[in-house]
Formats: structure tokens, sequence, C-alpha cells
């Protein structure tokens, strides 16, 4: 019977510790989501970014079903959760919303779970303490003070305000170049003399750890702002030439480990007004973090995996930008290019700038779209081709449908436009740029505007759909002058074998090209407009004769023989397809009309105008070219080489200053 009594009591203590081990168990796991004792007391950025880690990742990870919550609080939980998911999903695409909502809960965490305070805060950054402030901390508290005054203007407001977009000399260089150096921000910011409060400085604590963690690295701030964008990683040494240098040099390796010399790692650029600007002062501080960056910038909407067999990859952030990414063994070191285009400046009056000539060049600029004419838009890299079509695309005619062919998605018309008719497709890894303009024949679009025509396919088939396809189509190119844009597309047609005779691809091209509008940037970063050239096709004549029937002589009839045959050679070898002339130029700082515009185009443009803007026509081409308005053929000598017609003198020209 005792026997009995002790198994049972044993059985009846199991199952009690049991129970209580259960119980306990539970309890904490309900409690994990609340609540994690803060074991580690420092407060490095380092630690407080692994406790944040960790305390997402639980957050994201707990079971709810396991708590044992009311209906109520498992959806609200679950809610919770899901948005979390999503928000650390979404800030690494460039969402700023997302962003601001990761923020503002690792804010939380630190304050309420990890216990930052007044006194703790500055182990983590000495804000009392100037003279132990990185340039990196400066920086942060620098646009932390100018965010909440400019918003996503702060930069450039910093950047007007204290002149740094300027050419400077700096140490170790024998030329001026574009810098912003440690000095200058350390300069700014005694300056400021900015007073923060807790909440501010946790607020810059928090951004720290955010780009560390979910964020861009020491861009994460910059990428966000109003610029034209930002690079890292295409300056500076790569590993592996610090591998070489190793062997040869020791005394210059030991300069790079002292960050004497720039390494991949601290190369961060930024593209503002134009202009390439070094942020000397910002670094990703190693290689390690610079591929992370690169890995991470350019995943919006799962465009494939970055590998060493493909190499690059072109997409766009959430925000719009568009984003090109390059590794090794493709480029020397990992790198990546963000352009970032401002949808609500693209104006042409914001690209003018107010500078003399310029309503009369933004009235002629109207008019040619008005007028549905093919125009090229060339230039160099930056020199705001997209800008400018995204600004003549505005006087398009709301009745016209719009299809747009791109790369990547840089355009973004129906942010601009919503309510109006417009398709943007793009190429991808199965579809290519030629099926994609395939496909926009069939989607009864008025207008084609190809963002940029950078293959030999595309320029061929923008030929061929300026012809037949469309009303007219607006495109972009990188040709330098007007006959090396005419030889580039006609070489694209011989390439791709549309054609197989250079005078016939030619002569195509030259039929279909109206208008071209030339932009340049100088070695300041100043963008205008260079001239607007109109390309003009020279009809071929019959100059044959039968005047040998009336010579008597032998001799006679050979010379007349000969002037056919002389006249024949001439077309077959050298034939002129083309003359081309300037109706707009930028002289001596001002925008000046020179040549009238032939009469043919004068005539379809026209046609393609309603009555309102007709008129206003007529009072402008009256108003600057008046009784002048003649054919080309009477104002340009056939017999002249494919050059420019002459061009309005600098001084002393008798061309109409407006």
């Amino acid at each position: 019977m005792n026997i009995t009594n002790i198994l049972l009591m044993v059985v009846v203590f199991a199952l009690a510790g049991f129970v209580l081990k259960y119980y306990l168990k539970k309890k904490k796991e309900q409690k994990a989501e609340e609540t994690i004792d803060v074991d580690d007391k420092t407060y490095t950025l380092e630690v407080m970014k692994n406790f944040v880690k960790r305390r997402l990742d639980e957050i994201t990870k707990v079971n709810l079903y396991d708590i044992g919550l009311s209906e109520e609080e498992l959806k609200r939980r679950k809610n919770k959760k899901y948005e979390l998911k999503k928000a650390l999903k979404g800030c690494t695409y460039g969402d700023v919303n997302d962003k601001k909502y990761v923020k503002e809960l690792i804010f939380d965490i630190l304050q309420k779970e990890y216990g930052v305070t007044e006194t703790n805060i500055s182990k983590a950054i000495p804000f009392d303490i100037p003279s132990l402030l990185t340039a990196q901390d400066k920086f942060d508290i620098l646009i932390y003070a100018y965010k909440k005054e400019f918003g996503y203007e702060a930069l450039t407001e910093m950047i007007k305000k204290y002149n740094l977009a300027q050419l400077k000399y700096v140490a170790g260089e024998t030329k001026p170049c574009y810098v912003i150096t440690e000095d200058e921000i350390a300069d700014i910011y005694e300056k400021e003399n900015i007073q923060l409060t807790f909440s501010d400085k946790l607020a810059v604590v928090v951004q720290r750890i955010y780009q560390h963690y979910k964020g861009y690295s020491s861009i994460d701030e910059v990428r966000d702002m109003n610029i034209d964008g930002v690079s890292g990683g295409v300056s500076g040494l790569p590993e592996s030439f610090l591998s070489q240098v190793a062997q040869t040099d020791g005394d210059y390796l030991s300069q790079v480990s002292e960050h004497k010399v720039p390494r991949a790692c601290d190369s961060i650029w930024i593209f503002f007004q134009g202009k390439s600007i070094r942020l000397a002062f910002l670094s990703f501080g190693t290689e390690a973090e610079l591929k992370r960056v690169c890995q991470n910038i350019y995943k919006y909407n799962n465009p494939g995996q970055l590998s060493d067999t493909n190499g690059y990859k072109i997409n766009e952030m959430k925000d719009g930008s568009r984003v090109v990414v390059v590794r090794p063994s493709f480029s020397e070191t990992w790198a990546f290019f963000v352009r970032k285009f401002d949808v609500k400046r693209s104006t042409l009056e914001q690209w003018f700038k107010g500078e003399p000539g310029s309503l009369e060049s933004i009235e002629l600029l109207k008019y040619l779209v008005k007028g549905a004419r093919i125009i090229s838009i060339t230039g160099e890299q930056g020199c705001g081709k997209t800008t400018m079509l995204m600004g003549m695309i505005e006087n398009i005619y709301e009745t016209m449908n719009i299809r747009v062919q791109e790369t990547a998605f840089e355009l973004h018309l129906r942010r601009i436009y919503p309510t109006r008719n417009i398709l943007t497709f793009r190429e991808t890894d199965t579809i290519s740029g030629q099926e994609g303009l395939d496909v926009q024949k069939k989607t009864d679009g008025s207008v084609n505007i190809i963002g940029e025509v950078a293959t030999d396919p595309v320029a061929s088939w923008m030929i061929q759909a300026a012809q037949v396809a469309s009303k007219f189509t607006l495109f972009t190119h990188h040709a330098k002058t007007f006959p090396n844009l005419v030889t580039a597309l006609r070489n694209s047609m011989l390439r791709t074998g549309v054609f197989k005779n250079e005078k016939t691809a030619e002569e195509q091209v030259v039929s279909v090209l109206n208008f071209d509008i030339h932009l340049t940037k100088d070695f300041r970063g100043k963008r205008y407009v260079e001239r607007i050239t109109e390309c003009i096709p020279v009809e071929e004549r019959n100059e044959y004769t039968f005047d040998h029937r009336k010579e008597t002589t032998l001799e006679g009839k050979f010379d007349k023989f000969f002037d056919n045959a002389t006249h024949f050679f001439t077309k077959t070898t050298d034939r002129q397809l083309y003359v081309y002339r300037n109706i707009l130029e930028y002289v001596d700082g001002e925008y000046i009309i020179t040549n009238p515009i032939t009469q043919d185009n004068l005539r379809e443009m026209r046609m393609n105008m309603d009555e309102t803007d007709l008129e206003s026509f007529d009072n402008f081409v009256e108003k600057h070219w008046g009784n002048n308005v003649k054919s080309a053929y009477e104002t340009i000598s056939v017999g002249a080489s494919a050059q420019e017609a002459p061009k309005t003198k600098r001084r002393g020209r008798p061309a109409k200053r407006v």
C-alpha cells in the first residue's frame, strides 16, 4: 500500500512539474513580443543595431497562434506583423514611407525597451563634444536639421547656402575639381551651431542604425534628396589593386591603410545640377558594405540575380529613380549609379531659367511639338535630354494617345498626366526593344516616344514607325552633331539589314527627320540648348539634257554626252541628299532665332494645329521672319556639299534678336 502511494505521489509530482514547465514556456512566448531583457548595457551603435535586428526578427517570426490570444487581439497582431514585414521589404526598394515606418519602430524600441536616455545616448554619438564628432556625424546632424526645415530640398539648400558646388583646389590635386571636403562640413557645423533635444539626438542615432541595417549605408539620406543622382564605387583603389601593390610597394599600401589614398569604398559622388561632385567626407567604410548596397539597391520588382555571368543590372527603384549596378568581373569593382528625374520640375520654363531669348525659344519648341514634327533630342550623358523630353510632352494635344518605349522606366508620364491616354513599355530579359516597338503598332497610339535610341534595332524601327506607324515621334540620341545623327541612324538601318545601300538608307533617314534639338553641358555643369537644327531633304532633279541632238559636230556631241555622264556619276557616287541649317542658336549667352523654317515644314505644322495655336503661330512667324520665309531651295545652294547652311555671324549678323 505504501509503495502504491509513493508511486502515485511521484506520478502526481511529475505531472505537476510538466504542467508548470509548459505554463512557464507559454508565458515566456507570450511576453517574447512585448519585451526582451537587455543583457548588454553598452550603448554603441553596433550593439544597438544588433539588438534592433534581433528584436525585429523576433517580432516578425513569433508564432501568434501559440500565445493564446483572443480573436480580436490575434487579428490586430497579425496585421501589425504583416505591416512590419511589408515595410522591412519595401524600405530596401527606396520607399520613403516604409522607411519612415521602420525608423519610428526602431525609435520606440530604443527608447522604451533598450533604455536609451539623455545620459547614455552620447556613448553612441558624442553629441556634446564636437571635437570627437566625425565628418559623418556632423553631416548626419546637419542633414537632420535642414530636413526638418526644407524636407527633401535639405541637401540642395545646404549646397547653395555655402556655395559647395564650386570648382576648388584640394590637397594633392593639381587641377580644380568639384568636391565637398571634411573641413567644409566641419566649418558649416560650427557656423550652424545646432542645438539638439534628446528626441533629435535619438532620431539621428536611429537613422545611423537604420542605414546600416536596412538602408543604403552612408548615402541613405543623400539618395532621398531632390538631386539629379548619386553613385558609388566609381573612384579610388579597388581591393584587387591593393593586393598587387602589397607585393611591390609597402609604403604605398601603408598610406592606403591610413586612408591617405582613397579606396573604392570611399567613393561617393552626387550629380547636382549638371555637376558631378565627390563627397570626400563620406565613405562606405569597407568593401563589404559597398557590396551590400550594390546587392540591395536594384532589387525592386525582382529584376533577376546580379551574378558573375550577368555582371550588370538596369532597373528602377520604387520612387521612379533609375539604377544601374555593375560588379566584378564585368567591372573592376562593385559600383552603382542612381539617376533621379524630378517630374514636377520638368517644364520648358524651368529648363531655360529666364535667359535672354528664353520666351521665344520656348514658343518655338511648343510650336514644333504642336505641329507634329519628328524631333530628336541629342547631347552627351547628363545634359538633360530626358528632362527636356518630359517638358516638351506637355504641349502634345490631349486628343493624341502617347506610347512610350524605354530601357528602364524614367519618364513616368502618367504621374504628371494621370488623365491622359499614355502607356509605357520597356525592355526585359525576354522581350527586346524591337518586340516592344512592334507591339506598340497595335495599341492605337498617335505619338511614339522613345526614351533613348541606343540599339540598332530600335533606331531602325524608329525610322520605319515615323514613316507609317504614328503621327509623329520624339526620341533622344547621343549624337554630337547633326551629320553624326544622320550617319548613326543610317548605319543602324544597314546593320539590321533593312537596307543594303548606304544612299538609300540615308535617304530614308533624311526623309523622316524634321528637327534636332542639341543640348550641351559645359565644364562648369551649365546646361543649355546649343541649337535647333532643321533637316532639309534635297530633291533629286533631272539635270540630263538632249542638247547633243542640236550639235552638228562629233566633238560637240561628245561634250554634251560627257556633261550628262558627269551628272550621272555625281548622283551615283556623291549625290547630296540633304542640307541642314540652324533656326535657333545660343550665342554669347542668349538665344537667337536665325534662319526661317522651310515652307514645307511650315505648311505641315499649320495643318496639325488647332485654330488658337494657328493664329499665334502665324504671328510668331511674321514677327521673326516676316517675308523672309522661302523655300529651302531658294535660300540654300543645292550645289554645296551636305554641310550646314551658312550660320549667322556672331557680330553684325542680320538675324533678328529675340
